[in-house]
């Protein structure tokens, strides 16, 4: 079966088109825009109308790009700040009457986690024999999980510090200044103050800003590799970092906060991190179509 997810994120828009079949996933397309939601949030906790339209012609977009693709089974998420908005159900209502078939489903904290941990822990082509650790940083929020790749979570938790958010908030510079830096980690290690995950044999990163890192630094994200891609996107503007490594501006300008969250929580759980293949959107697939252990190719 050739299924779509939409995913509404409080960086980015993102779709991924695949085909499950035989408890395998194969990836089809995948495609995605910056669309900031995070960023256009007021005070009150309210998503600007201007935000509210750009953000259903995008859904409308790649729902068309699916369709165009042969996908039977179209879902669409919502996380971490659309979940938090005050006005969530006019963007809901705004996609649904753009989209009428589509239905626009705002998870809860637990299944984001629980689903993106299922994605990450679906796809690994060697899967560890015991207790898998997952980050996930998200452009409004992190979600930490532990637990087995066979029988689900046993462990975890949803922070409220995400790559957009905090960059929006605490970095005005380009590059980063020391001061700002500072800021970010005191502001995560605030977040994660008290938090002592069980100690997984395997951990691995999802999420933007960790899918960034396989062009900078390669696959595994320990301390050193972590500590150097720091270096590189504070040593010049975000432009320049972008040209040179052939990330988007966008990415480049949230990676600043989206590294210090990956060593904080590559802290907490004593390991390097393994730079996922699979994440939220797969296991929103995986989850609809009942799939015992796929793996993404």
């Amino acid at each position: 079966m050739r299924g779509a997810c939409i995913d509404i994120g409080s960086n980015t828009t993102r779709l991924l088109v695949a085909d499950c079949e035989d408890g395998h996933l194969r990836a089809v397309q995948q495609s995605r825009a910056f669309t900031g939601i995070g960023r256009a949030i007021s005070p009150e906790g309210m998503i600007s109308a201007p935000k509210v339209a750009e953000v259903g012609e995008v859904v409308a977009a790649q729902l068309e790009q699916a369709r165009s693709l042969g996908a039977e089974q179209i879902s669409c998420i919502a996380t971490a700040s659309v979940r938090r908005a005050a006005n969530q159900d006019v963007l809901v209502r705004w996609i649904e009457r753009r989209c009428p078939s589509l239905t626009v489903r705002v998870l809860s904290a637990e299944e984001e986690a629980r689903l993106a941990f299922l994605g990450a822990s679906r796809t690994l082509s060697d899967p560890p024999n015991g207790l898998l650790g997952l980050i996930d940083v998200g452009g409004g929020s992190s979600e930490i999980v532990v637990g087995d790749p066979l029988t689900g979570v046993s462990w975890w938790a949803s922070l409220p510090i995400g790559s957009g958010e905090l960059s929006a908030e605490l970095v005005h510079s380009d590059p980063p200044s020391p001061a700002e830096m500072a800021q970010l980690r005191a502001r995560v290690q605030a977040a994660l103050d008290g938090l002592q995950p069980p100690r997984p044999a395997l951990a691995v990163a999802v999420g933007g800003s960790a899918s960034s890192l396989l062009q900078m630094t390669g696959g595994v994200l320990d301390a050193e590799a972590l500590a150097h891609a720091l270096q590189l996107v504070m040593a010049r503007p975000a432009a320049a970092v972008a040209i040179d490594t052939g990330l988007d501006l966008e990415r480049v300008r949230l990676l600043p906060a989206g590294l210090v969250i990956l060593e904080e929580a590559r802290q907490r759980f004593d390991q390097p991190l393994l730079v996922g293949s699979g994440g939220l959107r797969e296991g929103v697939l995986l989850n609809a179509a009942g799939g015992t252990r796929p793996q993404l190719h």
